[in-house]
């Protein structure tokens, strides 16, 4: 996550170590140092998402087929310069990090009920300066770049470690990213992704070298360095006092300055004094306030050290195994060594998440680390899942956040991982971390799986992930509709095409658990899907809005997740569906959605919504007439409800049958 203040320091203070590059010239370079090792340069997406999310349109859930275009674009770029692109995503949030990953959701929280108040004064998108990135766009980033052929890596920690070893590991041209740990690990030149003009390749490097001259230490002092500035495990509130100190002894050498600014150059100045020895480390770890936990600055120092680097400042009998393996995997190898997979039954105390079965064949870890599954490895190992902030209106009460809505089918989603309640084994109790209105976020929910209503009884893991067969698909199909409440609903839904199918599962589970989703709301949604197809990119980039609606970005953000929540429930029941056929941009397009939601909700007619093409007038009743069904037999009418503005006008009958 970077070092307060740091990358401004580098750009305002020394800016003789922001070194303007070409990026194919160094390509060329390196090709001709080392001939048999193509130039490489890793990616932190991460810190990307936000550079390649260029639509002019943001605020309505994601123009993601003009999204997927920008990748696209992207890759050619660096592809016709000879340069390999390989992209790394943070794949868990880790426990020491909890504490900063809360204060940004709260944050986030804040400027997203903002940004609803804008759309409701103004009924537009604001400027790009209240840009929030469309919910999920990492999630859907990498599997967009996993279809356009790029090496995509989803990491076991915090993706910042990852990108340098594996950088410093290949000898890689460099990292692209924006964040300022990457100064401190002593790895490949850091380029920056907010200076890239992609036409030319050109950015800015960010050396290292140039950064210690300025401060009068060296690259050895780096890590130490971050940590007295304060980083993700050694806490700021520790260290005033010692920036108190610092500053004594070393005035500011400018007035114009910001008080952090001078905060590092007085810490630089006061470490380029001390020996880089173990011993000055026990030596500050005595002067700093740390509390019970008198291992933090080492912790701190440790992060910093990449797999084969030794540091005088800690003890050579710390393998690189040790801090290189995560959590993660070390808990994953331990239940492999102690456990035959399938061949035992473990009970657990309720509530309890401990040792326990789970078939992999390092199955789950290695689809986690390619991105060809979505969240089931974080529930296999630790069982822990999270989900940031979405574009929800906090003031909708009709409206639950989309983590309560989704909650039902991710418990039976759960069950199907943990095989919860088989063999008269405790259910295991999964820890969610999700942002939604009325959630405080002090501690994780406790969240029980729940067995889906499964025909027959929901199968093992091994048979889902590993048996072969007509009958095992049915199977796999079987099981995910349960987890929908759909499982009734099979031979109707095998007849509809992949995206179709999978889109309808979706929305007859929407409208089942939100009662006031109305007949005018299904409209624009089967509209969109059926209007989207055969639309390029260009088309929809060119279509333009009168205004926004609230409502309707809220429904794109609800609908956006809830496809998060079919990729889940895909990757636990073996891949019933191809995971291409759950994409959004597939299945929705932020700005057609707005078109369609403000012209079913003012009642025109079908034709007109279905743009006067009359060959979707009968795909538009068959998949309208399969989410009625599904709603029907559990007791859910869908009525009309048109609403004008925002505001509810009346109760009608509609202008299309249901």
């Amino acid at each position: 996550m970077g070092i307060k203040g740091l990358q401004g320091f580098v750009t305002n203070v020394c800016p003789d170590a922001c070194v303007r590059v070409n990026l194919k010239e160094l390509a060329e370079r390196h090709r001709a140092n080392h001939p048999d090792f193509p130039p490489v340069i890793v990616v932190d997406a991460m810190s990307c998402v936000r550079h390649w999310y260029t639509p002019e349109s943001w605020v309505c859930g994601g123009q993601w087929q003009e999204y997927l275009a920008n990748l696209e674009n992207f890759i050619e770029a660096f592809k016709a310069a000879g340069i390999k692109l390989v992209f790394y995503f943070d794949g868990v949030v880790e426990e020491k990090k909890r504490d900063e990953w809360i204060k940004r959701r709260v944050q986030n929280r804040k400027e997203i009920s903002r940004l609803f108040q804008f759309i409701k004064t103004h009924r537009k998108q604001p400027g790009r300066e209240m840009f929030v990135i469309p919910s999920a766009l990492p999630t859907f980033t990498r599997y967009a770049l996993k279809s356009l052929g790029q090496k995509t890596v989803c990491t076991l920690q915090e993706a910042d470690f990852e990108v340098a070893a594996y950088a410093l590991q290949h000898n890689c041209l460099g990292i692209l990213g924006q964040d300022s740990d990457y100064l401190i690990y002593d790895t490949s030149p850091y380029f920056s992704i907010e200076k890239l003009y992609l036409d030319r390749l050109v950015t800015v490097m960010y050396s290292r070298e140039d950064l210690c001259r300025a401060l009068g230490i060296t690259v050895t002092h780096l890590p130490l360095f971050a940590c007295l500035l304060g980083n993700d495990i050694v806490p700021e509130s520790l260290l005033e006092g010692f920036w108190h100190k610092c500053l004594a002894t070393c005035p500011p050498r400018n007035k114009s300055y910001s008080r952090r600014a001078n905060v590092l150059i007085a810490v630089a100045n006061y470490i380029s004094k001390i020996p880089c020895s173990y011993g000055s480390l026990k030596d500050l770890e005595k002067m700093l306030p740390l509390g019970s936990d008198k291992t933090l600055l080492y912790r701190g120092m440790e992060s910093y050290l990449l797999p084969g680097q030794q540091s005088p400042w800690i003890p050579h009998h710390v393998t690189n195994t040790q801090m290189f393996s995560s959590p993660q995997e070390t808990a994953m190898s331990e239940k492999l060594e102690h456990f035959q997979l399938f061949e035992h039954s473990v009970s657990v105390s309720p509530g309890v998440w401990s040792q326990w079965l789970f078939p992999s064949l390092k199955l789950a870890k290695e689809q986690h680390i390619q991105s060809e599954n979505y969240l089931v490895f974080n529930i296999l190992s630790n069982g822990v899942t999270e989900c940031s902030n979405s574009l929800e209106d906090d003031c909708d009460t009709e409206i639950p956040g989309q983590a309560l809505i989704f909650r039902p089918a991710r418990q039976h989603i759960y069950s199907v991982l943990l095989e919860s309640g088989k063999d008269g084994a405790h259910p295991l109790v999964v820890k969610e971390w999700f942002v939604y209105f009325g959630n405080p976020l002090h501690q994780p929910e406790l969240v029980q799986p729940i067995q889906p209503p499964v025909p027959g009884g929901t199968p093992s893991l091994k048979t889902l992930w590993f048996a072969k067969g007509p009958d095992v698909e049915k199977q796999r199909y079987s099981t995910f509709l349960a987890c929908f409440h759909l499982q009734d609903m099979m031979e109707e839904l095998q007849a509809v095409e992949g995206s179709l199918a999978g889109f309808c599962c979706l929305l007859a589970y929407l409208f089942a658990q939100v009662n006031s989703l109305s007949l005018e709301d299904l409209n624009a949604f089967v509209a969109l899907i059926l209007c989207l197809k055969g639309k390029a990119a260009a088309q929809l980039a060119g279509l333009q809005l009168a205004q926004v609606d609230s409502r309707a970005v809220h429904l794109g953000a609800v609908l956006i997740r809830g496809l998060t929540t079919l990729l889940f429930a895909n990757s636990a029941c073996g891949f019933p569906f191809r995971m291409e056929d759950l994409m959004p941009w597939k299945m929705f397009d932020g700005k057609l959605f707005q078109e369609k939601y403000q012209q079913s909700h003012r009642g025109c007619s079908l034709e007109e919504l279905l743009e006067g093409n009359e060959s979707l007038h009968a795909p538009f009743q068959n998949l309208k007439s399969l989410v009625c069904k599904a709603c029907k037999a559990k007791n859910r009418i869908i009525q009309s409800r048109r609403r004008g503005n925002g505001i509810i006008t009346g109760w009608h009958h509609g202008n299309f049958p249901q």
